[in-house]
Formats: structure tokens, sequence, C-alpha cells
């Protein structure tokens, strides 16, 4: 059905890099999420106080907070799709972020009161009606939700979207919800083990932990994530493809919402070429990183020698010197200063976070180790940058 409705409402549906299909998306699966989930609201609602089941009952209200979830997610699309202004000349995209987490808070908010009721539930236990009706609506309430996660979480890979995943874990946390309280009935049923309040606990603990998943999903790119490996791993091939461009480095992405990104580089270039043609490359892969990742680029020009035999093979020396210290230390910007008194190297090394040496430790590490090795008097100045990827 939802494909359907795809078909019917979001026209060059697969141009998912495009703010303004991103948003009817995000608005078509808000609607339908409020109309789903309004329904399976009154329908457990009803259950609840025909069987006189607590947890029902909290599940039928976690039903409403999620529709209301979804006015929420419909709110955020429509205004991460408005178009960049002067107070916001990167656009407005980050808002789908604020909005999973919005959704993340009113998860967690539910799983509170539906556990504070619970445990009330069991201080106090009262019977619970066995219906056919409470059963068939619970398992229908089930189904929806499985289909509801469903499309959730196939569009948030289409769209690489927090807040849609978040309503997909959302679902499934329902799903296991639904399922548990059914249980409760069907053992209440059987036993008849007054379990209805604990039920409620379990539902709670699912909501709970579904909150803080999504919270965290939603967290991250607020706070400044590192890129995802393949998206890098792309800019790195777009960029490579131009044989007059010899080498990467110094990479940052900044993420202002999905689809809106800025990319800054170093491109290492031939220092014996011609400065105007190797500008124009540089400016021709500026534009194919737009084309291609729908990304504004900027990439600075990093000259390095590439002829000079005796630079090539001091460079060659000292990479595999940094190697022995550490094999997933890596360098770049590699260049040699002639002087009347002392010859510079510089450099700069690459390492994780985290690494076990902090920058100077390490800077002294690789000093000690070329004047050593070389047995040469070098003036070595050292950069260290950190890697985004582990």
């Amino acid at each position: 059905m939802f494909s359907i409705l795809v078909n019917i409402f979001i026209n060059d549906k697969d141009d998912v890099k495009n703010p303004r299909v991103r948003q009817r998306y995000g608005m078509l699966c808000g609607i339908v999420g409020i109309v789903l989930n309004l329904l399976l609201f009154s329908a457990k609602f009803l259950a609840g106080l025909i069987s006189r089941s607590i947890s029902i009952t909290a599940d039928a209200f976690n039903n409403l907070s999620d529709a209301a979830s979804s006015v929420v997610t419909l709110a955020g699309f429509k205004m991460a799709g408005a178009k960049p202004d002067v107070d916001h000349p990167y656009g407005h995209g980050r808002i789908e972020y604020i909005t999973g987490f919005i959704v993340s808070g009113a998860i967690l908010v539910m799983a509170f009161e539906l556990i504070k009721s619970s445990v009330g539930k069991i201080v106090n236990p009262a019977p619970v009606e066995f219906r056919l009706l409470s059963v068939g609506i619970l398992l229908l309430s089930i189904l929806v939700k499985i289909y509801m996660a469903c499309y959730n979480y196939r569009i948030g890979r289409k769209l690489d979207s927090t807040a849609m995943r978040a309503a997909a874990t959302d679902s499934l946390s329902d799903t296991c919800a639904t399922s548990v309280v059914l249980l409760g009935i069907i053992v209440g049923k059987l036993t008849g083990l007054r379990v209805d309040g604990w039920c409620g606990v379990l539902v709670g603990v699912f909501i709970f932990y579904a909150g803080i998943t999504a919270a965290k999903d939603t967290l991250n790119p607020l706070l400044g994530q590192p890129p995802e490996a393949e998206f890098v791993t792309q800019i790195e091939e777009i960029v490579l493809a131009h044989e007059e461009i010899c080498g990467v480095h110094d990479l940052l992405v900044h993420d202002y919402g999905p689809g809106r990104c800025m990319i800054s580089l170093h491109a290492e270039v031939p220092a014996e070429g011609n400065i105007l043609e190797l500008h124009e490359v540089v400016d021709d892969a500026e534009v194919e990183l737009q084309d291609k990742l729908n990304c504004n680029a900027v990439i600075h020009m990093d000259p390095v020698v590439t002829e000079d035999t005796y630079i090539l093979q001091l460079k060659g020396r000292i990479e595999a010197l940094i190697k022995t210290i550490d094999p997933i230390i890596t360098m770049h910007d590699f260049r040699v200063v002639p002087k009347h008194v002392q010859t510079k190297l510089i450099f700069d090394v690459v390492v994780p976070y985290g690494y076990r040496l902090d920058d100077e430790e390490l800077v002294e590490v690789i000093e000690k180790r070329i004047g050593k090795e070389l047995q040469e008097d070098y003036l070595v100045v050292i950069q260290v940058d950190k890697a985004y990827l582990k």
C-alpha cells in the first residue's frame, strides 16, 4: 500500500538527494503514521476498557504518543525542506535530526509513565477479563506495527534518515510491547495469575530501550559524528579519478542535514605542473563532487614534488621508519626545505583518535628515530592529524 502512495504523491521518487523529495517522503510517512496510530489507539483503548487491562490501555496511549511523534516528524520534514535564508545560509536540514530527538524524548516519557502505572498495578492487582475481541485487536495491532516498521526502515535506508530509522525502531518496540501484553492476557487466562502489571513493566522497559537507542542515533549527527566510511571512499574516488591529483588528505565533512554537506580537503598535485591547468582540474573535481554527491566542496591545492629523486627516496625512507613505529600511522604533505645550516623536513602524520601516544610523545619518538636511522642533522617539523575512521 505504501508503495502505491509513493507512486501517487512523490514525483522523482528515486532522487532522494533532493531536499524536496526527502520532504515529501517524510511528510507522507508522517501522515500515514498519524492515521494508523490513531486507529490503533481507538481500537486498543476500547479493548482496554472492555477487558479492564492496564497493560492494554497503556499500550493504547503508547500508540497515541506515536501519533503525536508522527505529527512532530511531519512538521520536522516540512521545516527541514525550507530553503536557505539570511539567518540560516546552510539550510534547515538539521531540523530533521532535532525531530528525531524529540520523538526519542516522547518515547522515553511514555516509557516512564507506563512503568510507573504498571508498578501501581503490581502493588494493587485487579482481574483482567479475557475477551476474544481484545485478543483480535492486539493481533491486528502487531501486524500493523510490523508493517509500519518495515516501510519506515525501508524509507529510512533509502533516505539515510535518522528520523525515519527512529520511527522504525519505535514501531518494532511497539510490536514487542504489544506481544508481551497479548502473552500476559493469555497466561492470565490459562493460569489465573495476575501478570498484567508485570507485562506493563516489560512493555515500558522495551519502549525505554527503544527511546535510548533512537536518541543516540539522532544526537550523534547533531554533536558531530564522523562521516560514513562509504561516503569518504566515494569522495576520494571522485577526486583521485583525475589523474593529475596524486593524493588526498585533511578531509573535513560538515553535516548540515541529510543531503546538505560541506566538504573541504587537500588535493596533492605535482609541484612541477602548470598551476593554471592544475587549478582547472581541481575546479572540475569540486563541480563533480557537487553533481554526484550533492555537496558543496572546497579543495585546497597542495603542490608536492614528484620528480626529484633525492626527495622521493628520502620520503620513502621516512615512511618506512614511521611504519616501524606503528603500521597504523600514515604520512602526507612531505616537503624538504634546504637551508645553509640545517635542512628542514616538514610533513604531517595521521593517527586515530585515542592513539596510545599523545601528539608530543609521538613527535618525539619519530624525531629520535629519524635522527638515529638517517644519521643526518635535519630540523624535523611534524604536524599530527587525527583520522576520521577507525
